[in-house]
């Protein structure tokens, strides 16, 4: 009585202007890598897993230890921590700096600015100091959180990627700490994009510093994240941009010229807009089709996916994109909600891409013995199930 049944869709979708795909594409970087952030493709790397001093950079998990206090209440943005000699001195020594004081009491959220914004050095000690007691301490929770997300090649020595072997990473591993970011704390993200910060310093006039990000001046759609730059390293860029709610994030490191990182970073992400599309395959928790039911109450049943799903092809390849439904069916009542019913497949140029679970957004019951029977004499005589 059961059958296998599978469901195509077709797919219509808006697209941008064509571009061939270019397989021969590079920047000139050390290493480099490219992501789709919604579907989490990976359009390009070179050389993703050499380890680099990733300088300021670093200050992207600088921030996300805080933004994971604030989240859980054990901080708050109008806290305020008392700036040490330790962190006053690099204020002193020709760093990029917020212009703290010793014993200024500075909040929080003036803290992360000056790290965010104006790349402070002496900032991220002070809000080291003022979280863990120590920067060495912070810097444990920096590594372990770095473990916790996936960042299997990364250490975190100090708080703001100053020169030190044993603070290290990878473009891969940014990409993932970014992408991280910009996922679990959308709303302080937004301080990426802020183009300049105001510090009110004690002992003269306010201090206004530019955020060193040279893609948020261009008219691309830029909103973060952090520049980086040792000598021994050269120049380095975790950036992202947004277009018509598709976002890429790049990381690039090893540019030789302030110039050329920023050109070159500019062309990796026009180029992955240009050559590629995403696609909204089913958004989680919504409703994405309805299934036919044996003996239920209901004669069809709603599935989801509980997860986003996006596919991210080459431009101009949809039509070898192809998207089925596969379940033994029609599915027998009772069915309970949040039950796996079916299989969502993905396929691409005749290629299985992926598949997940569709589960049942609700409960259908089954009918009572006298409907099940005229459905069953129904189905004998007629075939009508």
């Amino acid at each position: 009585m059961k059958k296998k049944i599978s469901i195509i869709f077709i797919l219509f979708f808006s697209f941008f202007s064509t571009t061939a795909y270019n397989a021969n594409f590079d920047i000139k970087a050390k290493t480099a890598i490219l992501q789709d952030y919604l579907s989490g493709k990976i359009l390009f790397e070179k050389e993703p897993d050499m380890s680099i001093y990733p300088a300021s950079m670093t200050k992207i998990m600088t921030s996300i230890i805080a933004f994971d206090l604030l989240k859980s209440g054990q901080i708050k943005m109008d806290d305020k921590f008392a700036v040490s000699e330790n962190a006053w001195r690099l204020s002193q020594a020709g760093f990029s700096s917020m212009f703290i004081m010793v014993g200024d009491q500075v909040s929080v959220e003036d803290l992360l600015r000056g790290i965010i914004v104006a790349s402070g050095n002496d900032a991220c000690v002070a809000l080291a100091e003022g979280i863990a007691g120590s920067e060495e301490e912070f810097a444990i929770m920096m590594t372990s959180k770095a473990k916790e997300i996936g960042m299997s090649n990364t250490n975190f020595s100090n708080s703001s990627g100053l020169n030190d072997p044993e603070n290290y990473s990878t473009v891969k591993d940014i990409m993932i700490m970014s992408n991280y970011l910009i996922k679990n704390y959308p709303k302080y993200y937004e301080y990426f994009k802020e183009r300049e910060f105001t510090w009110d310093r004690t002992g003269g006039d306010p201090i206004t510093q530019g955020n060193r990000n040279p893609l948020l001046y261009k008219n691309l759609g830029a909103d973060g994240i952090k520049t980086g730059y040792l000598a021994v390293e050269k120049y380095s860029l975790a950036s992202s941009i947004i277009r018509n709610e598709r976002r890429l994030i790049a990381v690039g490191s090893g540019f030789k010229t302030r110039k050329e990182r920023s050109r070159e970073s500019q062309k990796i992400l026009t180029w992955g807009l240009t050559n590629f599309d995403t696609i909204e395959i089913a958004k989680k928790n919504e409703k994405f089709a309805e299934l036919d039911v044996w003996l239920g109450q209901k004669d069809k049943v709603a599935v989801y996916a509980d997860q986003d799903i996006y596919k991210t092809i080459k431009k101009a390849r949809l039509r070898n994109l192809e998207v089925k439904i596969l379940y033994k069916g029609p599915i027998e009542a009772p069915i309970e909600k949040d039950a796996k019913v079916a299989r969502l497949v993905v396929n691409y140029e005749g290629n299985l891409l992926s598949d997940y679970d569709l589960l049942a957004a609700e409960k259908v019951k089954k009918k009572n013995i006298i409907s099940r029977v005229i459905k069953s004499i129904n189905y004998l005589i007629w075939g009508d199930v």
